[in-house]
């Protein structure tokens, strides 16, 4: 069997820079044959005329003065970026000579979208795909994953029960030719965005003050935890603009960081309940907890046409902004936004400072979760639009705000000891490495490496 090669780290941060012929060639394929393996050369976040993809958010929702501008999953191969993790830690596997197509089966544990995307990836590059997947998910998570050619595992349990999907992980793992590709420990999954999508807010940013949004600098990057793998971009944002503040976000119903909690909850693709291996906890700056049902209404908001119409008529938001906030939002982007708008209030942020954040993906993942909603608390009403945007965003506190003091980013980094020291034979040796930045810009560094080894094997 042959190998399938991908783009590099810096051709995902920067498509112009493949060359020519397979550019073209992509470009056309990105709609006409989505299913081609040369898609995986679609893997960034421009689009075919190398513009980043992006939104600012509306100050009509928002209102506040500091600028939130989020960069756009939805347009990715599969719909969401967590696919260039999937293709990143496929790749370097590949590279490592750890898996080799039609001698391995790829195992990606996930609840939702790196599942989505290993199932993309996988296929695509020539490997028998399982992907894991708690059996509460959104339907559409499902479908997806079996369309494009992957088999499908679910196991027991909601998005916070991650340590049933480890144990079906060590179950396979018996299996000498099953190869699981874990995002929660995989550093290719840091890499990706640390790299690609850190780099690419960082050039936002500065795009953005040229057209007059901001000052030129990025004030913070926030984004809710599932892998920890996007947040990874706000190490590469605090290097360029030191005053950036990374600020990460789990759900109130399950506040592991927070202060070692646990539960359930619906913010499908965060809040996994424990720390993962690669987040880089001592550089965060601050823990937001927010709510998952005011994510869900407010998301119905978004995209029942009563509420679209509420956003447009009595609050001003341009058309073609709300219909592009229907369909590139999710319940975590909206997680998300919330968490920016909480953010902005608890630094104080103003005219001039930017925040920069993600949408995952697209609302056409929780039609399911939406009807649910509807089936629960009944059709959404211009009265209870504005009534969610009032409170919810207009009026939004900056509570449930928790500090990246000395001992709170201890606290975090120990939390780790008990998933990965305790139950995936992680070294204790490795785990304290971990509180020093010198090791995480050893991980970094290895971008160029990767890139030269890959350039040779193509």
């Amino acid at each position: 069997m042959r190998f399938i090669w991908g783009p590099t780290y810096e051709e995902m941060l920067h498509p112009s820079k493949i060359d020519r012929e397979t550019r073209q060639a992509t470009t056309a394929l990105r709609e006409k044959d989505p299913l081609n393996w040369l898609n995986l050369y679609n893997i960034c976040w421009r689009d075919a005329s190398d513009q980043i993809s992006y939104l600012v958010i509306p100050k009509e929702l928002t209102n506040i003065d500091t600028e939130i501008v989020a960069l756009v999953g939805r347009r990715f191969p599969t719909g969401s970026h967590k696919v260039g993790a999937a293709y990143s830690v496929t790749m370097e596997a590949q590279l490592a000579g750890q898996i080799e197509p039609g001698r391995d089966t790829l195992i990606f544990p996930s609840t939702g979208n790196y599942g989505i995307g290993g199932a993309w990836v996988g296929t695509r590059m020539g490997y028998d795909t399982l992907v894991l997947v708690p059996e509460q998910m959104s339907q559409e998570r499902f479908r997806l994953i079996e369309s494009y050619g992957a088999r499908l595992i679910k196991t027991p349990g909601c998005e916070s029960n991650i340590k049933e999907i480890y144990d079906k992980c060590n179950e396979l793992k018996r299996n000498p030719t099953n190869h699981v590709l874990n995002q929660f420990e995989a550093w290719a999954n840091y890499r990706f965005h640390y790299y690609c999508t850190g780099n690419t807010a960082a050039e936002l940013v500065r795009e953005l003050a040229e057209k007059g949004i901001g000052k030129g600098s990025c004030s913070a990057f926030v984004s809710a935890m599932g892998s920890a793998g996007t947040i990874a971009a706000g190490d590469r944002l605090k290097q360029l603009f030191p005053e950036t503040k990374i600020v990460g976000l789990e759900p109130e119903q399950c506040p592991t960081l927070y202060n070692n909690g646990f539960g359930d909850h619906d913010i499908q693709g965060i809040g996994d309940k424990h720390v993962t291996w690669i987040h880089n906890v001592m550089n965060m700056d601050a823990l937001i907890l927010i709510d998952d049902m005011d994510c869900k209404r407010l998301l119905q908001v978004m995209t029942d046409p009563v509420g679209t119409e509420c956003l447009t008529q009595r609050y001003g938001v341009d058309e073609s902004t709300a219909r592009a906030l229907s369909s590139v939002s999710g319940i975590s982007g909206v997680c998300n936004l919330l968490g920016c708008i909480k953010a902005a209030k608890y630094y104080n942020f103003g005219s001039g400072d930017v925040i920069v954040t993600v949408l995952t993906d697209g609302s056409d993942r929780y039609g399911s979760v939406m009807e649910q909603l509807r089936a629960d608390e009944g059709e959404l009403t211009e009265a209870k639009a504005v009534e969610r945007v009032h409170w919810l965003l207009h009026r939004a506190k900056p509570d449930l705000v928790q500090e990246g003091t000395v001992p709170n980013r201890q606290r975090w980094l120990n939390l780790k000891y008990f998933t990965w020291v305790e139950q995936q034979g992680k070294s204790v040796d490795e785990l304290r490495a971990q509180a020093s930045q010198s090791w995480w810009r050893d991980q970094q560094a290895l971008v160029q490496v990767i890139d030269e080894e890959l350039k040779a094997r193509r």
